[in-house]
């Protein structure tokens, strides 16, 4: 072997090396147990098996069919194990196994050793390469449109402008991307070279955790930020209640006016504990009390603003609760997409 191919084969085997002890990490001492650690150790797994047989049969075409087989039976549980692992990390609250999930896996596994065992590789090289390679790719896809699809509020969040993608999201997309693009490497090796699809993992495992070390997160299950209130959610006819009151006191009071209203203020004003408050404007609202505050200031900026009295804008703002010029402009932009010196220019 020149230096060229080793070069070439250190760089395509680093990455699959890694993530195979990376697998044992997650499926022996990763703490605290979550199904989510399982799933994702059984993607590393495949994963780098089917690289690992990727390697070897670049650099030895000679390599038994046996392996061959092995590696590409391994690719037919990738799409499954992405699908299940974000899943599960999607779900903070499961702590076990579906029952359905191990049917799904049990039924996947026994499929593909029934078809290795009755058309080995060895014998059936044809059929292999022909028609069984193309569905294990294709039933690969599927999962990947699949995890898409559990994926698309998350995904479309990315496009929007007014949101950002808090560590897990940009964690989950990361995996489900990176495995979209071992998928294509894989896929065009026809019009590639058969070693970019090992070099495409490498490429993606170490982009992954580069993500890992600049986002400084140390979660063992990868970005599963735990719920604050996973064990006390509120029940959901006490929600509904909750958000009566809260309305009701928010625009009959107009508390949102006050500046400096703080969350034990809005707390006692309709008789309940400040840390319940915040457990329902977060869990159950998903916003921030600043910008559940903001939301009925920007409402009442924008009836001012279309209102044919000269009302300054900076006078507007204070008006509505905000302490200083700047803040409304940014904030109002933030939630609008506008300024307010556009919107009321719309207005007229």
């Amino acid at each position: 072997m020149n230096f060229d191919s080793q070069f070439l084969f250190f760089f395509s085997a680093i990455g699959v090396f890694n993530s195979t002890l990376l697998a044992i990490y997650f499926f022996f001492y990763a703490k605290p147990k979550h199904i989510s650690n399982y799933f994702l150790g059984t993607l590393l797994t495949v994963l780098s098996i089917r690289i690992w047989k990727s390697i070897f049969y670049y650099f030895n075409r000679e390599l038994s069919k046996i392996y061959l087989q092995i590696g590409l039976s391994a690719c037919f549980l990738i799409g499954p194990s992405l699908f299940f692992y974000l899943k599960s990390i999607l779900n903070p609250s499961s702590k076990k196994i579906d029952h359905s999930w191990k049917y799904h896996f049990l039924f996947l596994f026994i499929i593909i050793l029934a078809i290795g065992y009755s058309y080995p590789y060895e014998d059936y090289p044809d059929l292999w390469r022909f028609y069984i390679v193309k569905v294990i790719y294709y039933q690969w896809l599927g999962y990947i449109l699949a995890s898409g699809f559990l994926l698309r509020k998350v995904i479309k969040k990315m496009f929007t402008k007014h949101n950002k993608l808090n560590s897990a999201e940009i964690w989950i997309t990361s995996v489900y991307f990176g495995n979209l693009i071992i998928w294509i490497a894989y896929k065009t090796v026809s019009y590639t070279s058969y070693i970019v699809g090992a070099l495409s993992f490498s490429f993606v495992f170490y982009l992954l955790l580069l993500i890992l070390f600049f986002r400084k997160k140390k979660y063992a299950i990868l970005f599963r930020e735990p719920s604050k209130y996973a064990d006390k959610k509120i029940e959901e006819a006490e929600a509904k209640r909750l958000f009566e009151v809260l309305e009701e006191t928010m625009k009959s009071k107009k508390l949102y006016k006050n500046p400096n209203l703080k969350l034990p203020d809005l707390a006692k004003q309709i008789h309940i504990q400040t840390h319940l408050l915040s457990q329902f404007i977060n869990d159950n609202l998903n916003k921030s009390f600043s910008l559940f505050v903001n939301e009925y200031r920007i409402h009442e900026a924008k009836i001012l603003l279309s209102n044919k009295d000269k009302f300054t804008i900076e006078s507007i703002g204070y008006e509505c609760g905000f302490n200083s010029k700047s803040t409304f402009y940014s904030t109002f932009k933030k939630l609008t997409g506008m300024t307010p010196t556009q919107y009321k220019s719309a207005q007229s």
